[in-house]
């Protein structure tokens, strides 16, 4: 089994890959304070609970967007199973051509969903990741990384105006959301849903009307079940891409033994 571990600023993803099956999926809260030993234990938690050993794990590979943890995840998997894993970073082969200013600066949660959208769906793809932040990656028709957005998360926002406007209060999304609000909450909820959709729906127009022909669109992260059935694009909701794209870097990159 390949241990698949992809760090984000608010949740980190833990994907048990055997063959070509998920055989798990977990997330654990991003936290700058733990320790190597603590990251550890919490792994060492989700592995338990879905029935694996640490003799089970063959390998393991991380991508992450918080520094720190970098090097404490690594150090962490290490004292579970032995193993160091690999980390997406410059010099890693990747198959994919990245046409941007600093290749090198580019986020490493947005190489790896794009390795795996390329492998899966046929170019010019936009991939929208939403998390912390709401980030849209584009692949150009030849396969090329060429640029993309970042935009503040939708919880992100909505935190914000909660904390900033003395009389909006702090929701919650669930529920449905209707155009029209006719209470605080159902407006809040309203703007934040329906106007994300709306947003990245606007997005999709522009950016086909700038390549000059239809992009497949696919749209990912922890919130995004929740805006995919309000817009019109008709996105390919892919809850695993990060895990599929970790799992196509390993392979072009592990040492074969």
């Amino acid at each position: 089994m390949i241990l698949a571990i992809d760090v984000g600023n608010t949740n980190i993803v833990l994907g048990g890959i055997e063959g070509e099956k998920l055989a798990f999926s977990a997330r654990l809260a991003s936290d700058r304070k733990k320790t190597a030993d603590q990251y550890a234990l919490d792994i060492q938690g989700v592995l338990t609970l879905y029935g694996v050993r640490g003799e089970q794990i063959q390998g393991a590979i991380l991508s992450s967007v918080v520094p720190y943890l970098q090097s404490v995840i690594p150090d962490a998997v290490y004292r579970l199973v032995g193993k160091r894993p690999l980390v997406v970073g410059p010099g890693m082969k990747t198959g994919l051509s990245i046409r941007m200013d600093n290749p090198a600066s580019v986020g490493s949660d947005l190489i790896v969903a794009a390795v795996a959208a390329k492998a899966k769906y046929p170019a010019p793809i936009a991939i929208v990741d939403m998390g912390t932040a709401t980030t849209l990656s584009v692949i150009e028709k030849n396969g090329s990384y060429v640029g993309g957005m970042i935009i503040p998360g939708l919880w992100t926002g909505l935190n914000a105006l909660s904390a900033q406007a003395a009389q909006l209060p702090y929701i919650d999304l669930n529920g449905p959301a209707k155009l029209l609000g006719t209470n605080t909450v159902d407006c809040m909820r309203s703007g934040a849903l329906l106007g994300t959709a709306a947003m990245l729906d606007g997005l999709l127009d522009r950016l086909e009307e700038e390549l000059g022909q239809p992009v497949t669109p696919i749209i990912t992260g922890g919130v995004s079940p929740l805006v995919a059935p309000y817009c019109r694009h008709g996105f390919h909701q892919e809850p695993d891409i990060l895990i599929a794209g970790l799992k196509i870097l390993y392979e072009k990159n592990a040492i074969k033994e």
